[in-house]
């Protein structure tokens, strides 16, 4: 089972490197599908696997000074974020403890999931006919910040394709400079999400093993996604992302349906 987590934590975080949605997104309902643990250890891990991933592309490309980062609008989006995932994180916490079957808060994240991925899909396919707006507010900017940072700790996965949608649709970003700022704004928001974590001493149960497997995964699938994004044009980033989501989808859907039922 190492060696699975390993290898699901690498090629999503070459995903998630290329496209800007952190891997989370793949991360999460993959595991869900492998059903190795319970959903709040799954979220758990799945969210240090996106940061070590989202720490290494960002600080790399910050480095290099290769950053493609709007840090007038990009910091602000990540200080909501890092406030919506508190709120999201709350969310959760409440939800499971809510419900007679925990398990099945993991169903209402699959069906929450496969929403908001569909809704994602259709508005890339309709791209180039949809006017996009150049939001400069930063007030605006930590709204928007707060409802993706709700949506993405609630799911558990960290940032995800939302981000990239927004950017585009608020920000008129392109599709790398969207996925370096989609990054940046899950790599603060994960940090936070992991901080309150601690504070608050409601870190679920783990193994120690599958955590630094997934970590490792995470960096290592930043540096070759790293290295391909680099090669590939706007058009490749942005038919990877549509097969993404239609892959995402699909497990989506099925870990609905065997959640809930």
């Amino acid at each position: 089972m190492t060696l699975i987590l390993l290898l699901v934590s690498f090629f999503a975080s070459i995903a998630g490197a290329i496209c800007g949605i952190g891997g989370g997104v793949i991360i999460k309902p993959v595991l869900d599908t492998l059903n190795i643990a319970g959903v709040a250890t799954i979220s758990f891990l799945s969210g240090c696997t996106v940061l070590s991933m989202s720490c290494y592309s960002v600080g790399k490309a910050l480095a290099a000074k290769e950053s493609l980062v709007d840090f007038k609008t990009g910091t602000p989006l990540a200080i909501g974020a890092a406030i919506g995932g508190i709120l999201g994180k709350n969310l959760f916490s409440a939800l499971t403890a809510a419900a007679p079957d925990p398990q099945r808060v993991g169903g209402y994240q699959a069906v929450c999931l496969a929403i908001i991925t569909l809704a994602t899909l259709i508005y890339t396919l309709m791209q180039s006919r949809i006017k996009t707006h150049k939001v400069e507010n930063w007030l605006v900017c930590i709204v928007i910040g707060l409802a993706l940072g709700v949506m993405s700790s609630f799911l558990g996965i960290g940032g995800g394709p939302i981000n990239l949608v927004v950017l585009y649709f608020f920000f008129s970003m392109s599709t790398k400079v969207a996925a370096q700022n989609s990054l940046y704004i899950i790599l603060i928001s994960q940090l936070t999400s992991l901080a309150t974590t601690l504070v608050a001493n409601s870190v679920p149960e783990f193994n120690w093993i599958w955590l630094i497997a997934m970590v490792l995964g995470g960096v290592g699938g930043a540096i070759a996604g790293r290295t391909i994004n680099k090669k590939l044009k706007d058009e490749h980033v942005r038919k990877l992302f549509i097969v993404l989501m239609a892959i995402i989808i699909a497990i989506s859907c099925y870990n609905a349906f065997r959640f809930m039922a």
